[in-house]
């Protein structure tokens, strides 16, 4: 049981490939191993599910969510072991021609409790050579999302979403006191640019960062950053996944949320402002 002024937060990294049979079963092991080391709250990365850059392919894999085996699965776990399950998110079918990037809160009851469709998709070319177009898949979420936990409210995002501030500074004016963030970071941009966007993220929000990564070389040949990290509402790294796949785990203390915010109120001065002309 958590203690009257902290829980455990558990967060899953993982290599997904292109058998959602196989990486289900993987996430599992991860889960049950993360709840066996006290978790209360455990969180997966982005596309937990499977990792598929082929278009026809994955049209042919992925599943409604009101048919989805593996979200059954998920469900199954987390009231089997009593825990708080975040899927960091999985492909679902929405129609014939796009698909939904979608993050899951499972309460330990077995009910989902929040969904969130991806706002912002990763329509880039890396300077690597590598070329993403997120959008000719799936179709972009239109809705902000804050949830309950025991502890606090916890703010929705994924991946891409984390290069836009506003959206994180949104969801703190709306009570968020924890922000998540898993995502799938290509190796690249992981290098470049993961710990400072998330360090950032945490300042400006005033919140504690949950971000559990992909990490290494997957089925497709891309490689992503891992590095999965829990960041406090002061910038401090309190817990790091060196190696992939694993699990890390941190007690987070959510009172350290008002104490920032008390030192700093910067959430309240927002001021309106112009242009010049």
């Amino acid at each position: 049981m958590p203690s009257p002024d902290s829980f455990c937060v558990g967060l899953v990294q993982m290599c997904s490939g292109k058998d959602v049979d196989r990486n289900v079963k993987d996430a599992v092991a991860l889960i049950k191993e993360a709840a066996d080391r006290g978790a209360h709250y455990i969180q997966t990365p982005e596309v937990t599910t499977l990792m598929e850059l082929d278009r026809e392919r994955l049209f042919a894999i992925v599943e409604p969510e009101a048919s989805n085996r593996a979200l059954s699965e998920f469900v199954a776990i987390a009231r089997t072991l009593k825990i708080w399950l975040h899927i960091g998110s999985m492909a679902v079918r929405e129609n014939e021609t796009h698909l939904a990037n979608r993050s899951y809160v499972i309460a330990p009851d077995g009910e989902i409790r929040a969904r969130y469709d991806k706002i912002h998709m990763f329509d880039v070319d890396l300077p690597s050579g590598e070329s993403y177009r997120e959008s000719e898949s799936y179709l972009p979420g239109e809705l902000a999302v804050v949830t309950d936990l025991p502890w606090g409210r916890l703010g929705l995002t994924i991946c891409y979403d984390l290069r836009f501030p506003a959206l994180h500074r949104a969801l703190a004016q709306q009570g968020a006191q924890f922000i998540a963030s898993p995502a799938a970071f290509t190796k690249t941009t992981g290098q470049a640019h993961w710990h400072t966007l998330l360090k950032a993220r945490a300042i400006e929000s005033q919140c504690f960062v949950f971000a559990a990564a992909q990490g290494g070389l997957h089925d497709n040949n891309r490689e992503t950053f891992g590095h999965s990290l829990v960041i406090s509402p002061w910038g401090e790294v309190l817990a790091e996944a060196e190696v992939h796949p694993s699990v890390i785990i941190s007690d987070v203390k959510w009172a350290e949320v008002e104490e920032v915010r008390a030192r700093v109120p910067s959430l309240r001065h927002d001021r309106a402002f112009q242009f010049m002309p």
